[in-house]
């Protein structure tokens, strides 16, 4: 009897684990064959609206181009560190075939198939387009390789195992394109699909539940700063209904507000970034966000006096 349980038992573990390592596979895209030449002019601008200088550029040094990584990224999952995204052979991303970029982008996969952690944002970028993907890694492949190898991430178990992302992507992540809406502008669907795929402006504008997923009914109404100190705004129109959209764009491009304040802390090197963009971009953002409906957001923690 005890062995006949002892096998059951058995059994259902290596069902169990047979179902854990199905559910949490990489499914990597079949990338369909180029139908252009790639546009390095599209893949710069695509690189500013992505902010990627701002988590790769090797920290307190001025050139934002040099992407050897290091960016220390806290969480309530550890601390993750911004890997090196140069065009360097051995220690950035100069061996990489193009569908190993885009998998990586738009799915968050590497190219020895494993899952990558969610601290890189491809939750939003997989709203992008392949062309434009393939656009953005011809343009970094331009960049100065930059030598040395980013430290391992600092998660401590459970979080450290990679295999466990699969389950949080079945839970968090929708890999559904980007469709336009026929009803809109062309001028509001480029700021939609810039303000939630490239520029991926909820990833920190969003309050998120414990296991780390963005609470999809209060997206884009602010919360905690996932790295722990500060309290991120609601960019919702509960939170910049008194804005206009040019305040919207103006402050995209210099970090004014129209109130007299600016731009501090992690949003000022996205300011540097989205600087960059053409006015037709930064007017196009500004057009989506001023449209977003007012959602309340979690409240933030009062001010001490005196602090």
């Amino acid at each position: 009897m005890l062995r006949r349980m002892l096998l059951a038992a058995l059994i259902a573990a290596a069902a169990a684990f047979g179902l854990y390592w199905w559910l949490t596979a990489p499914a990597a895209l079949a990338l369909p064959a180029p139908t252009r030449s790639p546009d390095l002019a599209n893949g710069q601008e695509l690189f500013n609206a992505g902010g990627c200088s701002s988590c790769h550029a090797i920290p307190n040094q001025p050139d934002r181009l040099r992407l050897g990584g290091g960016l220390a990224l806290g969480s309530p999952f550890g601390t993750f560190y911004a890997p090196n995204i140069s065009p360097d052979p051995a220690d950035g991303i100069g061996r990489w075939s193009e569908a190993d970029f885009v998998n990586a982008v738009m799915r968050g996969i590497s190219p020895a198939g494993t899952h990558y952690f969610p601290a890189f944002p491809y939750t939003s970028y997989h709203l992008a387009s392949i062309d434009d993907v393939r656009d953005l890694f011809a343009y970094l492949k331009t960049l100065p390789p930059v030598s040395g190898r980013v430290r391992d991430h600092a998660l401590p178990f459970p979080f450290n195992i990679r295999r466990n992302v699969g389950i949080w992507k079945l839970l968090f992540m929708d890999t559904a394109p980007f469709v336009a809406d026929a009803a809109r502008s062309p001028q509001w669907n480029r700021g939609a699909y810039l303000v939630n795929g490239f520029g991926h402006c909820a990833e920190c504008h969003s309050p998120r539940n414990a296991l780390g997923g963005i609470i999809a009914g209060q997206r884009f109404a602010g919360g905690p700063n996932p790295e722990g100190e500060g309290w991120v705004p609601n960019i919702t129109q509960q939170g910049i209904g008194s804005w206009s959209e040019k305040d919207i764009a103006d402050f995209l491009e210099t970090g004014d507000m129209p109130e007299g304040d600016s731009a501090s802390g992690a949003m000022r090197p996205v300011i540097k970034n989205l600087a960059q963009l053409t006015a037709e971009d930064r007017a196009a953002m500004a057009a989506y966000l001023k449209s977003l409906p007012p959602v309340q957001g979690p409240t933030p923690p009062k001010r001490k006096e005196g602090g």
